[in-house]
């Protein structure tokens, strides 16, 4: 039910995002309402577009400085891994007293780029399957 709400939620929403012009306005059921400006629309939107994949989901301000232990959560990696890209620079940190504190816009930039080449590389395979007749339904290897 969670799902098909974020789902229905996300359609309405990027139809919105098309038109542009359109509003986004809230209405309670006791008649009370309010206007969204796009900003919030927009994280109203990818909010429910993950949910409704059933992925989980957590709000952070840009600026918000994360533990090594909050950001391998949001990573999905243990955290021993996490320091261990710190130390080879792959994702910055900086150190407040003697922890590593990591700014939340550079967890989701590094997390969108993790994605993206894991996408691409998936692609190279998918592409590379079909070209040796690897997805051939007459079962011949």
């Amino acid at each position: 039910m969670e799902r098909t709400a974020a789902a229905r939620l996300a359609n309405m929403l990027v139809s919105r995002s098309t038109k542009q012009a359109e509003s986004i306005q809230i209405v309670l059921v006791n008649g009370e309402s309010v206007e969204l400006p796009s900003v919030l629309a927009d994280v109203m939107f990818r909010a429910a577009r993950l949910v409704a994949e059933g992925r989980q989901v957590t709000v952070l301000a840009d600026e918000e400085l994360l533990s090594t232990q909050d950001a391998a959560e949001i990573l999905g990696v243990s955290r021993q891994y996490l320091v261990r890209l710190i130390d080879r620079g792959e994702i910055s940190a900086e150190k407040v007293g003697t922890h590593r504190r990591l700014h939340a816009n550079d967890v989701e930039a590094f997390k969108t780029a993790r994605d993206a080449k894991r996408l691409a590389a998936l692609d190279r395979l998918t592409a590379i399957s079909e070209d040796l007749g690897g997805h051939d339904l007459d079962g011949k290897p």
